[in-house]
């Protein structure tokens, strides 16, 4: 059992930057694939990005790539996702997951998942 905890989100003008904050506990976190997703009012939940147990390795939806950079710390048990240039259309939950597979995954078939964090931003 994995229990993820997200933080830092809040209000910004649209070209601003946040950093969230996922806190892991639980079991052996670098066992783990670390995704993040965000789910838009109204829509479905969409792939934001995701990263290797190492580290070493992430990809990235199509809609926030060269914006948004995700990070780990397998000392520290957390997951990052610092986000630049942020635009009103990302306003949405952002989500943290754990993956349990060897393959990264885009679709929501993750093993755990944070209660998310709000992210607004103004125009």
């Amino acid at each position: 059992q994995v229990q993820l905890v997200e933080s830092g989100g809040g209000l910004v003008q649209a070209g601003g930057s946040l950093r969230l904050s996922c806190a892991a506990s639980g079991r052996a976190f670098s066992s783990y694939n670390m995704g993040w997703f965000r789910q838009r009012q109204g829509k479905e939940r969409e792939f934001v990005g995701a990263v290797s147990r190492s580290g070493r390795n992430t990809i990235y939806g199509d809609s926030v790539k060269g914006r948004l950079t995700i990070s780990r710390d397998n000392d520290g048990n957390t997951v990052y996702l610092q986000m630049n240039g942020l635009k009103p259309e990302d306003t949405a939950v952002y989500y943290c997951a754990a993956s349990s597979r060897s393959a990264f995954i885009t679709t929501p078939s993750y093993d755990y998942w944070g209660q998310g964090t709000q992210v607004t931003v103004s125009s």
